[in-house]
């Protein structure tokens, strides 16, 4: 290996004194360039935006990949440039078991049947959704990626080359101050009565090596402001980008909302199909809760029994003078026509029977409302 040592020794020796120029500005010993104040803008912005661009990006990939270890591993493989292995997502897999369920409790079962078609639209929601990741990752994930990874990068790298070229510009003034605050000692006019003549010869003598070294310092401090001076016009230059920056990510905002509109819309449209699909099926389960319990056979109420109360007119039965109870709602209940009142938990209702109603029901009053209620879903108070 080839080792300068000359250029060891030189890189050491500018490393040393910026460390020391750094401390003395942190201890208020010594000045320090300042920037102007529209460059102090333009840094506090791209920081700002460099702060929240991450933030978004970390937790959009979280919104599109909730599974830590998934993101993980998205991230090695990537790392590695290798393709991620195709899996199943979350709505695929769970359409997948539904539709082994319905060959495993018979296709042709309402149950089954029913898992087959929900199974298939399951299926369907996650090939929208991958779709969708593969659309939102490279129209709005890989456009803040790039920027964290390739633009700040070359703006922070530039930015630190900034601070190095002020620190060596600071250096310079206070060595050319030091420079000529000893040069203005060595020629001040010696008193010859007092001054031996050897003294004199060695004052004049100082007095010229110092005004090399303000000469050299001098020399120095120009290239130095120099050397400043550029980088800081080529660091401008690339803080002034953030703009086109913001413009960019707008852009890839706008795609991303298209993106979800998009996948929310064909998740919609799925769901829809679906429960249309359902809707024709001969369902036991399609009405409310006493329905329910009325198709597995649990609850008094039967179909022959609801045709039968469907005969007598609600709008019509007055309320007896004698025989009303309070009673207390034990579940909600969901009316299933006109003829039926709805029901909440826990309040409190008027009821009565009437000739020719079914046992199982009963003319339920709350306020101006009048309907047929269930009384497996009532406690009577009185």
């Amino acid at each position: 290996m080839d080792f300068n040592v000359k250029k060891f020794a030189s890189d050491a020796g500018i490393f040393f004194t910026r460390a020391i120029q750094f401390t003395g500005e942190k201890f208020g010993q010594v000045e320090k360039t300042e920037l102007d104040a529209h460059f102090e803008n333009l840094l506090s912005r791209a920081d700002s935006t460099k702060n929240w661009t991450e933030k978004i990006f970390r937790q959009t990939e979280v919104l599109l990949q909730p599974n830590p270890s998934s993101r993980i591993e998205e991230f090695l493989y990537e790392k590695l440039d290798r393709t991620v292995p195709s899996r199943p997502n979350n709505e695929e897999l769970l359409g997948h078991y539904m539709q082994d369920a319905a060959k495993d409790f018979g296709p042709g079962t309402p149950y089954g049947s029913t898992l087959i078609k929900v199974g298939d639209c399951e299926r369907r929601l996650g090939s929208v959704q991958r779709e969708f990741l593969q659309t939102s990752a490279i129209s709005f994930l890989t456009p803040l990626r790039n920027f964290l990874e390739g633009d700040w990068r070359t703006i922070s790298k530039e930015r630190r080359l900034l601070e190095n070229r002020r620190l060596d510009l600071d250096s310079c003034k206070a060595r050319l101050k030091k420079a000529k605050l000893a040069e203005s000692k060595a020629a001040a006019v010696p008193d010859f009565q007092e001054t031996r003549p050897r003294n004199y010869v060695l004052s004049a003598s100082a007095s010229a090596l110092w005004s090399e070294e303000v000469d050299k310092a001098e020399h120095e401090l120009r290239v130095a402001q120099t050397e400043f001076d550029r980088q800081a016009e080529v660091t401008r230059l690339l803080l002034e980008g953030i703009s086109s920056t913001h413009v960019n990510h707008l852009r890839c905002l706008h795609e991303f909302v298209e993106a979800q509109t998009a996948y929310y819309k064909q998740c919609h449209l799925h769901m829809q199909d679906l429960q249309k699909e359902l809707d024709r099926f001969p369902n036991a389960f399609a009405g409310n809760p006493g329905h329910s319990m009325a198709s597995g056979g649990s609850s008094p109420m039967d179909p022959a029994s609801a045709v039968e109360t469907d005969t007598l007119k609600i709008e019509e039965v007055q309320a007896p003078a004698t025989g009303t109870r309070k009673a207390k709602v034990l579940y909600d209940y969901d009316a299933a026509d006109t003829s039926e009142l709805s029901l909440l938990a826990d309040e409190l209702i008027t009821v009565y029977t009437v000739p020719g109603m079914d046992s199982d029901w009963l003319v339920g009053e709350r306020g101006n409302q009048k309907g047929k209620v269930p009384v497996t879903y009532l406690e009577l108070l009185s």
